[in-house]
């Protein structure tokens, strides 16, 4: 009997339509399986498994609410758990779809996706816990947009979603973990804490591949970024920064002072 391997296992449960499911598969992923790095995997979707709710509209047509309100609170910690949810199958993604890397590669980003599941799971219980459930409001697909974009090359996918699009979340945490606890959501403020500690760690593991690419192909990794925002048209990077956390992130000070 063959066994599967661990990218074919991540690419069962990236197919995986209920979240809640989906999440519960992720954090049961064995990480002893042998990883077949050079395995060529096919999916039978063009994308990660998806249920019915949340609907997906274009970000500009989310309206938040008064966050003085249960329902706007909610409304908040349902886009934070939409984000894990998206980063759940980022990492499964990049485990499935990129042969030929390191061992150390796909176990560093299946661990990524566990604690990606393990803040989806704490966001919906949470929100649960206020009355409602993940899929009650409308998300947007930006997330995965940029997957899609990206999907060709793995230099630009590492580049772009760990490196700009979470990095952007280490800048968001304290504003949004402000607004939770100005309104009286104290467990939201200590999920956002949970998160943005294991957060530091994933834009880590995308600055350390990142640079084992750059050196890889002989690339200047400051040059070669701004040259990869450029073309994939990723979201302008704007202040307030981070740079305690960036910096814990492994983020050189050249690339902090190319931010400003």
């Amino acid at each position: 009997m063959t066994t599967l391997s661990l990218r074919a296992a991540a690419l069962i449960t990236w197919g995986q339509t209920d979240p809640v499911l989906k999440a519960q598969a992720t954090l049961a992923l064995d990480l002893s399986l042998p990883v077949h790095a050079d395995e060529a995997l096919q999916a039978p979707s063009a994308g990660p498994g998806r249920s019915a709710k949340p609907e997906l509209v274009p970000h500009t047509q989310l309206k938040a609410k008064s966050m003085a309100t249960p329902e706007g609170r909610a409304m908040l910690v349902h886009s934070i758990a939409h984000i894990e949810l998206n980063a759940i199958d980022l990492a499964l993604d990049v485990v499935w779809r990129f042969a030929g890397m390191p061992e150390a590669f796909y176990t560093d980003w299946v661990r990524i996706a566990q604690e990606e599941a393990k803040h989806f799971t704490l966001l919906r219980n949470h929100l649960v816990g206020m009355g409602y459930d993940y899929g009650d409001f409308p998300a947007h697909n930006s997330l995965w947009d940029m997957a899609e974009r990206t999907q060709g090359d793995l230099l630009a996918r590492i580049g772009i979603v760990p490196r700009t699009m979470e990095a952007r979340g280490l800048d968001a945490s304290p504003g949004v973990k402000n607004k939770l606890v100005s309104a009286g959501d104290h467990e939201g403020g200590k999920i956002l804490d949970i998160i943005l500690e294991e957060e530091i760690g994933h834009v880590a593991a995308g600055n350390r591949w990142y640079r084992y690419l750059c050196t890889q192909r002989g690339l200047d990794p400051v040059r070669t970024y701004a040259e990869l925002i450029a073309q994939y048209d990723a979201p302008k990077l704007r202040p307030p920064f981070n740079m305690a956390a960036r910096r814990l992130a492994g983020f050189e000070e050249a690339e902090l002072a190319a931010l400003s």
